[in-house]
């Protein structure tokens, strides 16, 4: 397995993997439709963000966004912190370490970019997710508001 940068002809694979790593939790959503739609289009961040993803084999199973400082568009976070967003592993290749070195993929890149702060948001029905990143030093920054009628909270590590 290696990670990399996301490349266009990876987009049809990470959007179908962000759809499975998503439909565990078809039933905690409120508008599972539009919730989807949006997690179905995950290789549009590669637009604002780095997209990084996880290869086995020439087979994308996971990926991740690390949005720069300055160019998040959610309002959740501090404008100097870097994000990241929409963390994703193939079902069938989950409890590898894929998840946790897409991270730490994430948190190279800003170390290595000066940045001080970085943070994620998440829920508490993420629980693997969750545990993984409060293991990693992440602590909770504050609640926002229901995402879909799913509570959510915002989680920073400072660098």
């Amino acid at each position: 397995m290696r990670i990399r940068l996301f490349q266009v002809e990876d987009t049809d694979q990470l959007n179908q993997i962000a759809v499975e790593a998503f439909s565990q939790f078809e039933h905690h959503y409120s508008d599972w439709q539009s919730l989807i739609t949006a997690v179905g289009n995950m290789a549009n961040l590669a637009q604002s963000a780095h997209l990084f993803v996880a290869e086995d084999d020439g087979k994308i199973v996971g990926g991740v966004a690390l949005v720069p400082p300055n160019d998040n568009p959610n309002s959740h976070f501090d404008k100097t912190w870097t994000a990241i967003r929409m963390l994703v592993v193939s079902p069938e290749y989950r409890g590898k370490g894929i998840g946790k070195a897409l991270t730490h993929t994430c948190l190279d890149h800003a170390k290595q970019s000066d940045v001080k702060t970085i943070g994620l948001h998440t829920s508490p029905i993420m629980e693997v997710a969750l545990a993984m990143y409060q293991r990693m030093g992440f602590e909770k920054f504050k609640d926002i508001d229901p995402i879909f009628g799913v509570e959510y909270g915002v989680y920073k590590l400072e660098l």
